[in-house]
């Protein structure tokens, strides 16, 4: 089967011509982004310090309830610090899902800590804490110090924290929450990002909220979110010259970046809710086809940040690169699921504790455009076009 990413023919440059091209989830932007970066481009503040960025963090921080928010320039930025803050470092360890993007894994690397890669639970592909807990057992009983679990939310739905904390907190091990994909994603009540000690979130270009880069890191603690943000200015000391104790990096988030932030967060809520919208009505036209179901179903608390369907090809009569092929025709883009990392030739070698289904959904499942900016045009030809696919395969 074919598991590329499946981008419509106008954009990966052949094949004929796609006049509308219906992207995966494209920036929802408009005029009220554009006023709120004019308005920031004419203050004059281009500075970290200046008004944008200090506004952003606290309005991110009420918006999810928590303590302490610090703007940078990239999701990974933020793992990477989240990760140093709490103690990853040469000589420890940090447990990874393996079922997520490469900047999860990539950010343990930066520490000098190494990953070890942990199966998903089949029903939502998210951590599967079972296995973890066996895991943490043999990482103790080998003497190996854990610095941090590191869950990622996918797609939007959390991981399963009733169980997930606890475990964690029996082990004194400390929970980093990869919300890069979850911002307006609530469990039981609370806001993603915000059920670990430290959690992150991404604003990349295809994010539910975009500033088309950028990141942000959010904990209760404020001492934790106070060394982040020395370490992301440079670590420079606060003193009149440049004075520098640590190894800093250069992470802020840009403050007309900010801007644009506050005009998507201001719209987020909106956002949220035509993603939802739209996951619905996949979920309506998948429901009578034998071998298929949406991953991570049923969760109202989702921000349904991508919709992907798995596919049991025995049952189905068809497999998920077929529809691939066949949307991608129409000039529809869509992808597999991350690749697992245990199947990355750069984290081959990695110790993993796996039980299948990470390959499995890889190789099964299909991500369907999911995109607040997608038109009722665009929408309706998606919808009209995976009917033609299951009326062929019936």
């Amino acid at each position: 089967m074919d598991l590329i990413h499946h981008r419509p023919p106008e954009a990966r440059g052949g094949g004929p011509a796609v006049t509308d091209p219906v992207f995966l989830s494209p920036p929802d932007v408009g005029e009220v982004e554009e006023s709120y970066l004019l308005r920031a481009f004419r203050a004059g503040r281009f500075d970290p310090e200046g008004p944008e960025l200090g506004a952003f963090e606290r309005e991110v921080a009420a918006r999810v309830g928590v303590g302490h928010a610090l703007g940078l320039s990239s999701g990974t930025a933020a793992l990477h610090l989240a990760l140093l803050t709490v103690g990853a470092g040469p000589g420890s360890v940090v447990v990874v899902p393996t079922l997520t993007f490469a900047a999860t894994a990539n950010a343990v690397t930066y520490t000098g800590a190494e990953p070890v890669f942990v199966d998903c639970d089949a029903a939502t592909g998210n951590l599967d804490v079972d296995l973890l807990s066996d895991l943490l057992g043999r990482l103790a009983e080998a003497g190996r110090r854990v610095a941090a679990v590191l869950s990622v939310d996918i797609n939007g739905r959390c991981a399963d924290y009733d169980r997930l904390l606890p475990l964690c907190a029996s082990t004194g091990v400390p929970v980093v929450e990869d919300a890069a994909q979850a911002l307006g994603s609530t469990y039981r009540g609370r806001h993603a990002g915000t059920l670990g000690r430290v959690g992150i979130y991404s604003f990349s270009h295809n994010k539910v909220m975009t500033t088309s880069a950028g990141g942000m890191l959010v904990s209760d603690d404020a001492a934790l979110v106070a060394r982040a943000r020395h370490l992301a200015t440079q670590a420079r000391e606060p003193v009149p010259h440049y004075e520098h104790r640590d190894v800093g990096y250069n992470y802020r988030l840009s403050t007309l970046l900010a801007a644009l932030g506050r005009a998507q967060l201001s719209r987020l809520d909106a956002m949220i809710a035509r993603r939802r919208a739209l996951r619905d009505r996949y979920a309506q036209l998948f429901a009578a086809v034998p071998g298929t179901r949406i991953l991570g179903a049923g969760d109202p608390g989702s921000n349904c940040w991508l919709t992907s369907v798995v596919v049991e090809p025995e049952r189905a009569g068809w497999q998920a690169g077929q529809l691939a092929e066949h949307l991608v025709t129409r000039g529809v883009e869509s992808r597999p699921m991350w690749k697992p990392m245990h199947r990355q030739p750069v984290y081959a070698d990695q110790p993993a504790a796996l039980t299948g289904v990470a390959d499995r959904l890889f190789a099964s499942s299909l991500s369907l455009p999911s995109g607040s900016a997608l038109t009722g045009d665009q929408v309706d030809r998606v919808l009209t076009t995976i009917s033609e696919f299951l009326q062929e395969h019936r």
